[in-house]
């Protein structure tokens, strides 16, 4: 059996192909993963709804009824607001569970508490959301 040499070029350029896509992939997943390294928590305040800006509360009364993940500047402070929609009733509260920085993001974490059930609680439907006021950066903030 005779072999050319271009079945060795072919083979050859294969190799080099699946190779080549090999080290893309893994590049992808070191960047994915170096995104998610925290080089620091952010310091940040929990907003009552009489220190919430008023453009901001527009914003927030329009889109309450559906759950909802948005972000607000003045150019001073950045707000990170997160509603939980329409929930049967009252005696819901919000954690922060996290809130940092990475190299291309903010990451904020959140998680809505049922009412404890040790109180008679309000029948009427209620509206959770919290709204954190954090420094004012130009990364992205990535809702977890």
């Amino acid at each position: 059996m005779k072999i050319h040499k271009s079945h060795f070029r072919t083979a050859g350029l294969q190799i080099l192909g699946i190779l080549a896509v090999c080290i893309v992939l893994l590049d992808g997943c070191t960047l994915l993963s170096e995104e998610k390294i925290k080089l620091r928590d952010l310091d940040f305040t929990i907003l009552g709804e009489e220190k919430i800006p008023e453009q901001l509360m527009t914003i927030i009364e329009e889109r309450k009824r559906e759950a909802f993940q948005i972000t607000y500047t003045d150019n001073t402070n950045l707000y990170i607001c997160i509603g939980y929609g329409e929930q049967e009733t009252g005696g819901y509260s919000i954690a922060v569970n996290e809130l940092y920085l990475t190299d291309s993001n903010i990451v904020v974490s959140a998680s809505l508490l049922g009412p404890d059930g040790t109180k008679q609680e309000n029948k009427t439907p209620s509206f959770p959301y919290i709204v954190i006021k954090t420094e004012y950066l130009e990364q992205t903030v990535t809702f977890e």
